[in-house]
């Protein structure tokens, strides 16, 4: 319930009301609910990201009447796609630009099962028939070497029977193929994933956790070609942190699911997906047009200022909508799910008294993982999979996005109808010089930023004699209009949530101390312990189960499926708990 503050409570119509309505005027009958509360209560979403948007599904499945409130003006959060003013004409679309592409790993089991619940027209399986699993992936390197493409199909099958024995050569022939490095130190890390694998959970949350990655591998010691690959590489081109202070539990954990992905265990898919249109087209407006044909309603451009708390819970959210004003909101159940750096503006003296775990998200560390895309008047797919380009001063990753569009032409849907592909990139690197201007990439306007991000790509690309990318089929670019540059101070108002040692233990769980608050996003402690749109969903799923559990609802629970746990490695993680508390090292520990 809204009203604005100070005023009279203005009422709406939502959920089942709102439903029924529809239903009675279209014909279209609603989807068959998962189980329903003995009668309707309000839930105010705060936040229409990918957790948001979650908690909304499966909250309104249940018969809860859901208003999401989103600062922005569109929904969908970072996961977003979002027109590049200006580019449409002669009746095409405008050229599509998006915060950062979109990844899918087959590793993912909770989002899947929400894409499979988004209907889409002429799919099976929802929108989550819009995912098309790449084949190959790029590690561009400069300076004339070789450029070392990696097979994603056929990459791997699992031993009959996963000993460590056989899960060290597995290891060991995945990397022999991914580094081309020597084979001592190829031998050396597989070995330290083997210690990784066999761990208990109380060494990896205990001990891990508190290690950073670069001195887990042992990187130090090692060659510029191991360091770059396996120990910088690996943190700051996926997880967008630094390997000298990313948290190994974060990193490994990481690792591991991926390579069981690769193997071919605890898999959704194959090890790279991309949707096959832009997000919105193929994943976003299906969603919200499903969950407002279960009765969400939306406010978008409401920002959260403050979460009122009196008698031990929310009595009303304070929000100022998008004319300015300020209102109040009412509900029985609030999801905060807002990204950490907005969500904790909202949580005042009173409320972080009254539970703690709130204030220690003030420690959790958010940095720069932001979006550009460039527009090309050739189709140059490149590979068909993604690029790292590992040796870029500014960590960067690319996919050429027009070759999985199949059933459009991209010069005849978008822009003026010159652009023939989209190469989107994600630099994940603010604070380090570049190539052409010896500046970071925050002391950069916005056009020195993308001359030197193309550079930066050239220089990955085109240094064994071949035109990869030519100046001359460049269209246009798009930044992320969320970065400011060329002020006082750089800022980006959509950063993203990065994992130093200890990290894990200032994050929250998505039940609070407050009864009627829940806590959902990426930063919320779940299972895949990364900043992804998984972890959001999978953090959204908990939240609803926290608010049935308070609402005492019969409603059937989430599902929420934790990352692939081999079972033969079971066994020497159970002796590994008995030497962690005795003090020992895991047994195959060998410095």
């Amino acid at each position: 319930m809204v009203r604005p503050t100070g005023g009279t409570r203005r009422g709406f119509l939502g959920g089942a009301g709102a439903v029924a309505a529809t239903a009675a005027l279209t014909g279209v009958a609603r989807a068959q609910p998962r189980g329903r509360t003995a009668a309707p209560r309000t839930v105010a979403v705060l936040g229409g990201g990918v957790a948001g948007l979650t908690a909304a599904h499966e909250l309104a499945e249940r018969g809860f009447r859901v208003t999401v409130y989103e600062r922005k003006s569109a929904l969908g959060g970072k996961a977003r796609s979002m027109d590049v003013p200006g580019s449409a004409k002669g009746g095409r679309k405008p050229l599509p630009g998006e915060h950062g592409f979109r990844f899918f790993p087959g590793f993912y089991q909770n989002l899947p099962d929400t894409l499979r619940r988004i209907p889409f027209p002429g799919n099976a399986h929802g929108c989550h028939d819009n995912l098309v699993p790449s084949t190959e992936v790029m590690l561009a390197r400069t300076h004339g070497r070789e450029d070392i493409r990696i097979p994603f199909t056929g990459i791997g099958k699992p031993p009959p029977v996963l000993t460590p024995d056989a899960l060290l050569r597995a290891l060991t022939a995945f990397f022999e193929t991914f580094s081309r490095l020597p084979a001592h130190e190829i031998a050396y890390f597989a070995g330290r994933l083997l210690v990784w694998f066999t761990s208990c959970e109380q060494r990896r949350t205990q001990t891990w956790e508190r290690v950073p990655w670069f001195e887990f591998t042992r990187a130090a010691r090692m060659s510029a070609d191991y360091r770059q690959l396996l120990a910088i590489g690996i943190t700051r081109n996926i997880v967008a942190t630094k390997a000298e202070v990313a948290s190994t539990k974060t990193v490994a954990t990481c690792v591991e699911a991926f390579l069981f992905n690769a193997l071919g265990r605890g898999a959704d898919g194959e090890p790279d997906r991309v949707l096959n249109a832009p997000t919105n087209e193929a994943w976003i407006d299906p969603w919200l047009a499903h969950l407002r044909s279960l009765g969400v309603e939306f406010r978008t451009g409401w920002a959260v200022r403050d979460l009122r708390y009196e008698g031990g819970r929310i009595t009303e959210a304070v929000v100022q909508d998008a004319s300015g004003a300020r209102r109040s909101v009412t509900a029985d159940h609030y999801v905060s799910a807002m990204p950490v750096e907005h969500a904790r503006t909202t949580w005042n003296a009173q409320l972080r008294a009254a539970d703690p775990q709130l204030a220690r998200c003030d420690a959790l560390h958010t940095d720069w993982m932001t979006g550009i895309q460039f527009y090309l008047t050739e189709p140059t797919p490149i590979i068909h999979g993604h690029i790292n380009h590992i040796d870029s001063p500014w960590s960067i990753t690319s996919v050429g996005q027009a070759q999985y569009w199949s059933g459009r032409n991209f010069r005849a849907a978008y822009g003026d109808g010159s652009a023939a592909d989209c190469l989107s990139v994600d630099v994940s690197e603010w604070d380090r010089p570049g190539i052409l201007y010896g500046k970071t990439a925050k002391q950069c306007t916005r056009e020195e930023v993308a001359r030197e991000v193309w550079a930066q790509m050239k220089a990955g690309l085109n240094d064994t004699g071949r035109t990869v990318l030519s100046d001359a089929t460049l269209h246009s670019w798009f930044l992320d209009p969320a970065v400011e540059l060329g002020g006082a101070q750089a800022s980006n108002d959509e950063q993203l949530l990065i994992h130093p040692t200890g990290t894990w233990y200032n994050r929250p769980q998505a039940r609070t101390a407050v009864p009627n608050l829940f806590l959902a996003g990426d930063y919320v402690a779940v299972d895949i312990d990364l900043a992804t749109m998984e972890g959001a969903n999978a953090s959204a799923r908990a939240a609803v189960n926290a608010l049935l559990d308070e609402a005492g609802s019969g409603a059937e629970r989430c599902t929420v499926t934790p990352l692939h746990r081999a079972p033969e490695l079971e066994g020497f993680k159970r002796r590994d708990e008995i030497r962690h508390r005795l003090g020992l090292p895991n047994a195959f520990d060998l410095g």
